[in-house]
C-alpha cells in the first residue's frame, strides 16, 4: 500500500459495487479504505471522509479513464 494513492471518494458503499467489479475484471490492484465501517454505519461516512478508492500510482491513467466513463456523481480527488 506504500505507493497507493487516493483517486476517488464515495459517500456510500453501494456506489462502489460496479466500479469494484470493473477493477477486478481489469486486474487493477485497488483498495476501498473505510468501506467496511461505512457499510455498517452509513453516517460514519462523514466522520471518516467517505470511502476512498486507493490504487497504485502506475494505474492512475487507466483508472481515471474508467471513472470518467462511469455515469455517476463522484467527488474526484
Amino acid at each position: 500500500m506504500k505507493d497507493f494513492i487516493t483517486i476517488a471518494i464515495f459517500n456510500y458503499s453501494s456506489e462502489t459495487i460496479v466500479l469494484k467489479s470493473i477493477l477486478i475484471n481489469e486486474g487493477i490492484a485497488h483498495h476501498f479504505e473505510n468501506e467496511t465501517i461505512v457499510s455498517i454505519d452509513p453516517f460514519a461516512s462523514l466522520a471518516f471522509g467517505g470511502i476512498k478508492l486507493k490504487i497504485h500510482q502506475n494505474d492512475k491513467e487507466i483508472v481515471q479513464q474508467i471513472l470518467d466513463n462511469l455515469d455517476s456523481n463522484l467527488k474526484i480527488v
